[in-house]
């Protein structure tokens, strides 16, 4: 009988484990799952004849045992969940459990952090360094990062950005430094890998969330202090997809700068959402006109599309810079009149 721990991937043995439990559960299960996780899944178990019982056992058993260890986690933290499992399972075996979860980011730096508010943790961290503010900023939600970056000294926001963007591999050694200064408990450097976080898209997530006002300091100021950093974030911040976001109106304004062929081009590699809106923003003369290109231009490049799209990208941000066209962000005290 193959071991659990070495014989299979976990997407392989979460497959066997839903059809252990069977389709009422694992329909239940499924609602708390994103789409892409859905489909993984269904392929495996569609690939999955059968469970030979024993197998089943030690499914439900390493499912059993990880349910516990996140438990004791929840009361009282990974330390004493160690030091439970230990004796109930051995060292080995729950060094293994704690791993794992700490691995799959079921426990996370700064979960105090997570659950406060963010005017207090702005009153907490902004007399901080820059570069512990920007640790801690990574490890939250896009959304509260971004209500707390908005909060914090103008002179101080471009800074803090440039540190996420450069921020790529944080040891568990700093992590637990920071924790300590910041007064807080150790919730997930039990394992010694390192913890990714920060980086671009960390960024453009957070200045998603700001209000326009932060964003077009941030931006100034790396103009200035950084021009590649500054391009690679707007090249980021407003993709094709994020049509969708627009307004009808700021969209056909967006169309009238747009050749029809390169639109065409666009759509080929557009999602069904995208061309949908699109469409139905021109006229229906022009949609047909624009459906027979794409259905007789054949395959297109993808090379071809992205630059297509990325024209219709730079449309937007040159309408939005001239003040003629609004694109939706995060901030709650922005008015539009």
């Amino acid at each position: 009988m193959p071991s659990l721990k070495n014989d299979y991937r976990g997407v392989e043995k979460s497959a066997m484990l839903l059809i252990t439990l069977g389709p009422e559960k694992a329909a239940e299960i499924f609602k708390y799952l994103a789409d892409e996780e859905i489909e993984e899944l269904t392929m495996e178990i569609a690939n999955t004849t059968s469970v030979a019982p024993q197998l089943k056992d030690k499914i439900l058993q390493e499912f059993y045992e990880i349910c516990v260890a996140q438990e004791y986690i929840t009361e009282g933290g990974i330390q004493y969940a160690e030091q439970v499992l230990q004796k109930a399972l051995g060292k080995e075996r729950a060094h293994d459990l704690i791993s794992k979860l700490t691995m799959s980011l079921q426990v996370k730096p700064f979960e105090f952090a997570r659950k406060a508010e963010a005017s207090q943790l702005v009153n907490f961290i902004q007399d901080e360094h820059p570069q512990t503010i920007a640790l801690v900023l990574s490890y939250l939600g896009s959304h509260q990062a971004g209500n707390i970056l908005s909060s914090l000294p103008k002179d101080k926001q471009a800074d803090i950005i440039k540190r996420i963007a450069v921020m790529d591999r944080t040891s568990p050694e700093i992590i637990r430094e920071v924790e300590r200064v910041l007064e807080t408990k150790v919730s997930a450097t039990a394992s010694q890998e390192f913890t990714a976080v920060g980086g671009i898209d960390s960024v453009i997530e957070i200045l998603n969330s700001v209000d326009r006002g932060t964003e077009k300091n941030i931006l100034e100021t790396l103009e200035i202090e950084d021009v590649e950093l500054a391009e690679e974030i707007k090249n980021k911040m407003f993709v094709f997809e994020d049509i969708i976001t627009l307004d009808n109106k700021s969209i056909q304004r967006v169309l009238k700068d747009v050749d029809n062929s390169k639109l065409a081009i666009a759509l080929k590699g557009a999602n069904a959402e995208v061309k949908e809106i699109m469409l139905s923003n021109v006229s229906k003369r022009l949609a047909v006109m624009i459906n027979e290109d794409m259905e007789f231009m054949g395959p297109v490049k993808l090379r071809d599309v992205e630059e297509a799209q990325q024209e219709i990208v730079n449309a937007v941000r040159k309408l939005e810079e001239a003040g003629e066209i609004i694109i939706a962000r995060g901030g709650g005290d922005e008015v539009i009149v």
